[in-house]
């Protein structure tokens, strides 16, 4: 009996010491793992739902389209290349032209303008040097009194007449290919002249809207500002948008102006197209080769304007579809809506030349576009250094 009491008092007193332990194990159990997609950023799109609700994944946001003309820097993929589509020093002649029109053109200057003047030039100064030898006083002290040669008025009239008609065949051809309407299929660009730079909307390819104004060199602007490198092309004529244009697709080019009148002209292309406030001009081209081509306005503007140039980079229409694709645009087959080519309402002052790349990074060395100015023709804009002069 004393042994089977002492054995209880030591069980109790055990299970008071046990007690505890057994009570805190049962009350705290250990959490399993959590699973790793709970801890995932999805979860972040449900704050706020009832617990217990099953997480649901965002809509995964579209990717931007990179600009194929540009790197990731911002800087033009496309070098300008040296005799092709701008000024040579030492050149002799047109520049090599990449339009129909424009080899037309050029074709026509070299075989026949070029010839029929010197041949029309050395005839005339031997006539003159022969009349000045055989009809001085010495050989001749008693000059005729002839006053009229029939066959010789003839020829004179003639002559020039007939040649008159050789010309006009193919210039008259050339001069209706210069105006033909664009066909259904023709990219339209608007080109927007204003004192002093280019704007340019794309009506066919929904809000696209560029301004292009002219890179300063790196002594002409203050650090951190862009420049001009020989990447962007020559000086006075590189600007800091080109305008894109796809190859081998005709264009129409529609001109018009907000202040005064302006000429949108690129030699290469063989087109100088009038830009006239309140008025809509329009001709049409084919762009041949890939490339960058550089022009300037070329109708006296004002001031400033020999500081309005004028960039075209040419690509295929396939890369020409994801620069469009990069702008926000649609290609007219994706469904995109016309936009309204009047002159009236003309956004000229719309800049996507804001320093920012289209990954929205700050572009380096950028500078942002100049305010717009409507100031009067012979009035420079406020706060021009030297070098602008």
């Amino acid at each position: 009996m004393r042994m089977l009491g002492l054995t209880s008092i030591v069980l109790a007193a055990g299970l008071a010491l046990g007690a505890p332990l057994h009570a805190q194990n049962s009350a705290a159990p250990v959490a399993p793992a959590a699973p790793a997609a709970a801890a995932t950023p999805q979860s972040a799109g449900t704050s706020g739902a009832p617990a217990g609700t099953p997480a649901t994944s965002a809509a995964p946001t579209p990717a931007a389209v990179a600009d194929p003309t540009l790197d990731a820097q911002g800087r033009p993929l496309t070098v300008a290349a040296p005799g092709m589509g701008q000024p040579e020093d030492a050149l002799y002649g047109l520049q090599e032209q990449v339009t129909p029109n424009g080899r037309e053109a050029h074709w026509f200057h070299n075989w026949i303008l070029m010839p029929l003047i010197v041949v029309i030039s050395v005839f005339v100064l031997l006539l003159l040097i022969w009349v000045i030898i055989r009809y001085r006083r010495a050989a001749n002290p008693t000059p005729s009194r002839t006053s009229h040669n029939t066959t010789i008025e003839i020829i004179w009239t003639l002559a020039p007449v007939a040649i008159l008609i050789l010309i006009a065949i193919p210039s008259i051809r050339l001069l209706a290919a210069q105006f033909k309407p664009a066909p259904d299929n023709a990219v339209t660009l608007k080109a927007i002249g204003n004192q002093w730079f280019w704007s340019y909307e794309y009506p066919d390819h929904g809000d696209i809207k560029l301004t292009a104004n002219m890179l300063k060199e790196q002594t002409e602007v203050v650090p951190g500002q862009r420049f001009r490198t020989d990447a962007d092309g020559p000086r006075l004529l590189a600007t800091d948008q080109r305008v894109v244009l796809p190859v081998g697709v005709p264009i129409r080019l529609v001109t018009t102006a907000q202040d005064v009148i302006h000429s949108w002209a690129i030699p290469a292309f063989w087109v100088k197209l009038d830009a006239v406030p309140g008025r809509l001009n329009e001709t049409s081209f084919i762009i041949e080769k890939p490339g960058v081509y550089f022009g300037q306005c070329s109708e006296l503007c004002g001031a400033r304007h020999a500081y309005m140039p004028i960039a075209v980079e040419a690509v295929t229409p396939e890369v020409f579809a994801r620069w469009v694709a990069s702008k926000g645009g649609k290609m007219p087959s994706e469904g995109a809506e016309p936009q309204s080519t009047t002159a009236a309402g003309n956004d000229a002052g719309d800049d996507t030349s804001n320093g920012m790349t289209d990954e929205g990074a700050p572009t380096v060395n950028a500078t942002a576009a100049p305010a717009v100015t409507n100031k009067p023709a012979t009035q420079n804009p406020a706060g021009l250094g030297q070098a602008d002069q």
